[in-house]
């Protein structure tokens, strides 16, 4: 089958934790995709987001941030992160303005280096700053880090500003091949991830301290019963038994808009009245649990039937 100049490739995001990867994923998708919050490390895994056009295909691979592992899910998440850059076609290099520099944007532009593969770096939030010296010295000393930049773009993942050429720019730079997944396809990830990932980002959302990173939800439950509804049961873990009734609320009103503000994105996205039944179980260090972890952060491809 020819090609017939359509363009394909896979597309790697990488930056340290909180510096927009998701946020500049769903803007691009032009939809919901991944889960996104204000707190670092929201994303865990690794995540294909497929961007299908009448003569392109982009798959983008969101990617935890990469950082100083402390616990072992951090160790996990450091690994997803760099193993993601490997094989892909292009890297997109993402750098915040307002944060500035860190330890962990120069560890980042030395694993890029390393990777030889063509990349884009990205000044995010560019938006929020007006002093155009700081940004040319954080975009210069990327820059001398990392040999194999072909392209530096000023962005706002937030409002949209020159994501129009950042589209264009890699679409340019990908080669001509295959369409790798169906048109309709936006992810490669299971359903029962999807669910769980959108449980997550609400108790990220409304929460705070340490519950939010102390905090892992897992599928137990996911069928469509006979009156077309999708029932979903789900078990939010956390490390202690203090955190339990923060997750709960006085007189269950956590949990309650845990499960709503979740329900509303699971019925959007799946197009069908949803019953998500939540319950809140201790699992004392679950995020050094090897066991857990698998469970948590990878879902066996377990699809609903239409």
């Amino acid at each position: 089958m020819e090609n017939n100049g359509f363009k394909s490739g896979f597309v790697a995001l990488a930056g340290k934790p909180n510096v927009g990867k998701s946020t500049l994923i769903n803007a691009l998708m032009g939809q919901k995709v991944v889960i996104v919050s204000d707190k670092p490390q929201t994303t865990r895994n690794r995540v294909n987001c497929i961007l299908t056009e009448d003569h392109y295909q982009i798959v983008f691979v969101d990617t935890p941030g990469i950082h100083k592992p402390i616990r072992k899910i951090g160790e996990y998440m450091v690994n997803i992160a760099i193993n993601a850059l490997k094989g892909v076609d292009l890297i997109l290099f993402i750098i915040d303005t307002k944060d500035g520099l860190r330890n962990s944007d120069l560890r980042v532009a030395e694993i890029v280096d390393k990777s030889k593969i063509p990349t884009i770096l990205l000044v995010n939030k560019v938006d929020l700053i007006k002093d155009k010296e700081k940004i040319n010295l954080m975009t210069e000393k990327i820059q001398s880090l990392s040999s194999n930049i072909v392209k530096t773009i000023e962005i706002s993942a937030l409002t949209g500003k020159n994501l129009s050429e950042l589209k264009q720019s890699i679409i340019d730079l990908l080669p001509e091949g295959p369409q790798y997944y169906p048109e309709d396809m936006i992810t490669d990830k299971p359903s029962r991830f999807i669910i769980s990932e959108l449980i997550r980002e609400k108790i990220f959302h409304l929460t705070k301290e340490e519950i939010p990173h102390s905090s892992g939800v897992v599928i137990e439950e996911l069928k469509e019963r006979e009156n077309g509804v999708l029932y979903v049961r789900a078990e939010i873990y956390v490390e202690k038994k203090s955190q339990k009734p923060i997750i709960i609320g006085k007189n269950g009103s956590m949990i309650k808009k845990i499960g709503q503000l979740a329900r509303q994105d699971i019925e959007e996205l799946f197009e069908r009245k949803v019953y998500l039944d939540l319950y809140v179980k201790v699992r004392d260090k679950w995020r050094d649990n090897e066991n857990i972890l698998n469970n948590i952060m990878e879902y066996k491809v377990e699809e609903i039937k239409d």
